[in-house]
């Protein structure tokens, strides 16, 4: 099993950094595999809506940054955890440029698989920055996996976040329950639980 853990900030190893590395901490110890990829900053293209991604599988059309690269590493991941700071109240745009191409090319890949989000701020803004992450996971039909507080951590540089002994502990129980949510669906497989089948999508339009 294996938990793919994206950094949405344009700082390698900062706080957000800091708050998944305390959660691969734990998900070693549970033996799960993980790996945190760097989205970098260098520049992301928007998704344009040109649709020329469903004439592909699982991957974009533009191949000049690491959109397809992601998307390959999602394929082989069994859960999530996504990472932000917070800008103005907001997950950076970089990360939402990311999964709008991430979930518009491949969302199957996604699809039923656990996910988190995690925020971090120096003061304020996270709530709201989560709730737009976890968009994403509910309409992939993805299981959000929860803590025992809200997913952030706080401070202005890495050793602030060290010294958030709540946040960092908050970082350590999303580990745990991603660990059990895994074990959990892993053992269901074997028993012949399988993924569930949902209804073709129906497109409800009342503008005429």
């Amino acid at each position: 099993m294996k938990v793919l853990l994206l950094n949405g900030s344009s700082r390698t190893n900062g706080c957000t950094y800091t708050a998944l590395e305390e959660i691969t901490k734990v998900l070693k110890e549970e033996q799960i595999e993980c790996e945190i990829v760097h989205i970098g900053n260098q520049p992301i293209r928007d998704c344009i809506g040109c649709n020329k991604c469903g004439d592909l599988h699982n991957a974009c059309v533009f191949e000049d940054d690491s959109i397809n690269e992601l998307l390959k590493k999602a394929e082989s991941a069994d859960g999530f955890i996504f990472g932000t700071p917070v800008y103005y109240a907001h997950p950076s745009g970089r990360l939402l440029s990311v999964l709008d191409r991430l979930f518009y090319a491949g969302s199957g890949v996604f699809r039923h698989k656990p996910a988190a989000a995690i925020a971090s701020a120096r003061r304020a803004g996270t709530t709201a920055s989560i709730d737009v992450l976890n968009k994403y996971f509910t309409i992939a039909e993805m299981p959000v996996v929860s803590s025992t507080y809200w997913n952030m951590v706080h401070g202005s540089t890495p050793e602030d976040v060290k010294k958030d002994l709540e946040g960092l502990q908050t970082m350590r129980n999303i580990g745990k329950n991603m660990a059990w949510l895994l074990k959990c669906i892993q053992l269901g497989k074997k028993h012949g639980i399988g993924i569930p089948k949902t209804e073709k999508a129906v497109w409800t339009n009342f503008i005429r």
